[in-house]
């Protein structure tokens, strides 16, 4: 889609962009008032998300048996439907694996952030990344320090978070949007 198609599209539509963000704060607020909740839904719908993969990797491999990867898709579709069965079908196991997971990837990502802000200092902007760097390994070590109790919040703090976020940026849009709609309806 252009980006005139794209403009059009949010001019027209922009309640439901707004509808959409507004959806996703309450989401949001939601899981970082709730956050074990938040956590346990998080997990539960990866769960469903690897088991819905893992046997369509399953089925896939069935489908083209002669293929040379045949043995490979199936034993990484039957792992995908195993873990996302444990995953969906027991939401209160492996919250502490899943804080260590987070915690690493956090830690992980704010290293590298850091380094990727003094390999391009002094171009504009490289302090942004130096920001997000301190803060994802920030992040990473708050939970971290705090296991194993950062296992019932951490994920479903990050997922409201992020909720809040996207929720926001879909508030903004429909508002843009919906000035634009104004602008065109008094020509």
């Amino acid at each position: 889609m252009r980006v005139a198609e794209t403009r059009e599209l949010i001019t027209k539509k922009w309640g439901w962009f707004l509808a959409l963000g507004i959806l996703l704060i309450v989401a949001g607020i939601a899981a970082i008032a709730f956050p074990l909740a938040g956590t346990i839904v998080a997990k539960t719908f990866l769960g469903w998300l690897f088991l819905i993969a893992g046997v369509v990797m399953v089925v896939h491999a069935f489908q083209a048996p002669g293929w040379q990867g045949f043995l490979w898709e199936l034993l990484v579709g039957l792992l995908y439907v195993i873990a996302g069965g444990y995953l969906a079908f027991f939401p209160f196991t492996g919250l502490i694996t899943l804080a260590i997971v987070l915690a690493v990837l956090f830690i992980a990502e704010g290293i590298f952030e850091v380094i990727q802000a003094f390999r391009v200092r002094p171009h504009e902007g490289w302090f942004w990344l130096l920001l997000s760097g301190l803060a994802a390994l920030a992040v990473g070590l708050l939970i971290a320090i705090d296991l194993p109790g950062s296992a019932v919040w951490a994920l479903g703090l990050l997922v409201g978070i992020n909720l809040l976020f996207s929720g926001w940026s879909y508030v903004f849009l429909a508002l843009a949007g919906r000035r634009a709609h104004e602008t065109a309806a008094k020509r």
